[in-house]
């Protein structure tokens, strides 16, 4: 049997907009077991950027209870979650968000120094990533020198670099060309079939089909399969 890696149960999440009081999420339901590879599909103000934040312990439900990988996060500390991004996740934005000043190596490095692990063990860490991503010709450029491709695998090694037990990555291509999105959803796979958990954040159909799992996301409300209803 499976190990269920997190569990949500009756979340939702509400935004006080000025009088107005906005749901946001609405008793969303969701489990995952590790090793799952999971995409959430959804179109522009539907949710899945508050499920996102969720996810990955960037912000917390308004009510519901949200277990991951042991840890029951409703009743967490600012400080206790930042623990949990820290150990349980690595992430991937649609911007790579590198640091322009540090090489791809240092860019890597930097949530090793962070974790305080030592120099020598840090760059050899950081080193053995770049040249799973396919670039260990590059690690010493800077990502003005390097093709939008090369810094989203920066980016994807920085994330794999501390052995996180999650890969949460939020429209991982969009901002990329067709053939360098391609490439990179190769490198998912290839990253779900060594058993990595992985969730992808999209609202681009042909790329949540690259997931051995879609669930969708409108007004709110996820629902399990199915096709999307929205162009």
């Amino acid at each position: 049997m499976s190990e269920v890696f997190f569990h949500m149960e009756g979340i939702n999440k509400f935004y006080q907009m000025g009088d107005e009081k906005m749901h946001i999420l609405k008793d969303v339901c969701l489990s995952l077991e590790k090793g799952e590879y999971l995409s959430v599909l959804g179109p522009s103000g539907s949710g899945k950027s508050t499920l996102m934040n969720i996810i990955g312990c960037l912000d917390t439900p308004t009510s519901g209870s949200y277990v991951l990988n042991g840890n029951l996060i409703e009743d967490m500390t600012e400080t206790e979650l930042a623990q949990i991004r820290s150990r349980e996740i690595g992430f991937i934005f649609q911007n790579s968000q590198l640091l322009p000043r540090l090489n791809a190596l240092r860019n890597v490095e930097m949530p090793l120094i962070y974790a305080g692990v030592s120099p020598k063990e840090r760059r050899r860490r950081a080193m053995e990533m770049l040249e799973r991503v396919g670039l260990s010709d590059r690690m010493y450029h800077f990502p003005n020198q390097l093709s939008g491709g090369q810094q989203q695998r920066v980016a994807i090694a920085r994330a794999l670099v501390g052995n996180p037990n999650l890969l949460l990555a939020d429209e991982p291509t969009g901002a990329l060309d067709q053939k360098t999105g391609r490439q990179v959803m190769q490198l998912f796979q290839e990253l779900s079939d060594e058993g990595r958990t992985i969730i992808m954040i999209t609202h681009d159909m042909h790329i949540a089909s690259y997931a051995r799992r879609v669930v969708h996301i409108i007004d709110g409300e996820l629902t399990e399969g199915g096709d999307a209803t929205y162009a």
